[in-house]
């Protein structure tokens, strides 16, 4: 435990030094800048809240009928932001409700990390051993050999079966939707054989491609190992602990109990109406993709999570392996143990987005756990959306900053951050 202190504060100490380095715009600047930057990564700098609203502004004008962020500053919680616009409902008219659950894509597999850390945490794992050794006997090839690490940062080589349901690249189509998603009940192991049939995509730890199948598999593993559903472990381990009452795992259901955001599926053809995907089975990405939450609780997750052995999910070590992230082909974007770190202008920030049929999210904190946000809003299929939803992230964190100081993606706009490669889950 000392040893993993030491450890993480002398992380934390090159990380600030090398934000006051690349801060200086000038000589004369440089302490300035260098000193904001690092005060920015601990959340320390005021949002820029006209910076927020207008990238959720974007996120409507993109095609979102709302959207919103939660911005929760843990030093000062008199700072909190809560920003809504839009239509939680175009039926009804109903403004967005920052409060309401939500369907939260690959947020997931946070969530399914932290399950499979606590398992190595009793040696019931070892994440460099072959990850068939951990899932019942046949669901992968004996000379499959990648490791549980490497199907944890998505450089196992195995192939993506959502690209075999959906049989394109990018977001699904509605009619595909219907036709698939919305009322069918999958096997995880029929996936995975689903996956397996393409053999391995490139020699594991080569290369990185995000692949749902990946975290299909550490459900898998989960549930094996435990000998319980996988909604139970998570209940009993992450849920009621945290007390998250508005988390739930429900596959195959297809209801959003209580209070919900209503979710819409962009149609391809941009002149017929959005389509309500609310409601489905979830159980075509499961472990990957189908938890239900909301943005208080997924503030309180992220906050446990960050806080490592204080946080009660998992504990320091286990906090610096998640957070040990590879670069992958995406400017600005890395990838740790289920969790991915985009790196801003003031600093690195942790957590995962999430896009699955008719909702988006992105649910971040700062390294020391200071701050966090929660932005979301109810569309997909549609990248615009994407990209203006990824807008919220560098001025909810950052702050207000001169137009010279960062950009990232290109386009000359600053606090642009990519959108990620995960464009569906």
């Amino acid at each position: 435990m000392a040893r993993s202190g030491l450890v993480r504060t002398a992380a934390a100490a090159a990380v600030v030094a090398v934000m006051v380095a690349g801060g200086a715009v000038d000589a004369s600047a440089a302490g300035r800048e260098g000193a904001r930057g690092a005060q920015g990564a601990q959340g320390a700098v005021a949002p820029d809240s006209a910076g927020v609203r207008a990238a959720l502004q974007r996120t409507l004008d993109a095609g979102a009928p709302g959207a919103f962020a939660v911005i929760k500053d843990h030093r000062n919680p008199g700072a909190d932001q809560t920003l809504s616009l839009g239509k939680a409902d175009l039926k009804t008219g109903t403004p967005m409700n920052a409060g309401w659950r939500f369907r939260v894509g690959s947020n997931t597999k946070m969530f399914t990390s932290v399950l499979v850390m606590r398992l190595a945490e009793q040696h019931r794992i070892d994440l460099d051993r072959p990850m068939r050794d951990y899932l019942p006997a046949g669901t992968l090839p004996s000379d499959w050999a990648m490791t549980v690490r490497q199907v944890m940062e998505h450089r196992a080589g195995v192939y993506d079966h959502t690209n075999d349901l959906l049989e394109q690249p990018g977001e699904e189509t509605t009619q595909v939707y219907e036709q698939r998603i919305r009322n069918n009940v999958y096997d995880p192991k029929a996936l995975v054989a689903m996956s397996v049939k393409h053999g391995i995509q490139y020699p594991p730890g080569t290369a990185y491609a995000y692949s749902n199948t990946d975290f299909t598999l550490l459900g898998m593993a989960v549930e094996h190992l435990t000998g319980r559903p996988y909604a139970d472990v998570l209940r009993e381990q992450v849920i009621e602990p945290l007390k998250l009452r508005r988390t739930s795992y429900v596959v195959p259901d297809k209801r959003i109990a209580g209070p919900h955001v209503t979710g819409y599926l962009t149609n391809d053809d941009r002149s017929k109406p959005l389509l309500d995907s609310t409601e489905q089975t979830g159980s075509w990405v499961g472990t990957a993709g189908a938890v239900i939450s909301s943005a208080a609780d997924l503030d309180r997750f992220l906050t446990a999570l960050v806080a490592g052995s204080a946080g009660g999910l998992v504990s320091d070590d286990s906090l610096r392996q998640m957070t040990t992230a590879i670069p992958t082909p995406t400017a600005k974007i890395s990838y740790g143990l289920g969790v991915r770190e985009i790196a801003l202008s003031c600093g690195k920030v942790y957590g995962h987005g999430g896009i699955v049929q008719g909702f988006q999210t992105q649910s971040f904190a700062t390294k020391d756990g200071k701050r966090t946000v929660v932005a979301f809003a109810n569309a997909s299929n549609n990248g615009a959306v994407t990209q203006g939803l990824m807008g919220t992230l560098e001025p909810a964190f950052c702050g207000k900053q001169p137009a010279t100081s960062f950009t990232a993606g290109g386009g000359g706009t600053r606090g642009t951050v990519p959108a990620v490669e995960d464009s569906r889950i």
